[in-house]
């Protein structure tokens, strides 16, 4: 009998054709053999899917951070609209000169930047899509290693 690898990286480790596959090999393997197999197999098991999983936060986690820079550039935008129009508006008020009109075009500008950020910002947020690979994994663990609610009867 063949123990799996313990390489903790993606795609190695536990291999189905190193595992017994008939009733004589594991008859002919003692109990602290088999035990040892399950513990190695879990513990590869457990290393892998911590793997996947901090592969895909980062993958998502930069897809997040670029979204969370275009709403901020979006942010920005708007308080600079709000900024120029306040300006816009109080030297028109005050003046009603030339210069108003000049901020109340500077802040429209300011408007449709902020308007093209926050729809790519929209945009990018929609394209992260949490730890699918990690919860496909998951899902696939056999139902014996699961904890089930109603407890464990003899």
């Amino acid at each position: 009998m063949t123990v799996p690898t313990q390489d903790p990286g993606l795609g190695s480790g536990f291999h189905p054709a190193a595992a017994p596959h008939t009733a004589d090999e594991v008859r002919g393997s003692s109990l602290g053999d088999l035990m040892r197999q399950v513990t190695t197999d879990l513990s590869t098991l457990m290393r892998q899917e911590v793997e996947l999983a901090k592969a895909e936060i980062r993958q998502e986690g930069k897809k997040a951070g670029k979204a969370a820079g275009l709403f901020g550039g979006a942010g920005f935008g708007g308080y600079m609209v709000a900024l120029f129009l306040s300006l816009a508006l109080w030297a028109g008020l005050s003046n009603v000169m030339d210069a108003g009109w000049a901020g109340l075009i500077v802040a429209v500008i300011w408007a449709a930047i902020a308007a093209v950020l926050y729809s790519m910002a929209k945009k990018n947020a929609q394209h992260v899509r949490g730890l699918r690979q990690t919860n496909d994994s998951v899902q696939r663990i056999p139902d014996a290693l699961k904890p089930h609610p109603e407890g464990v009867t003899r």
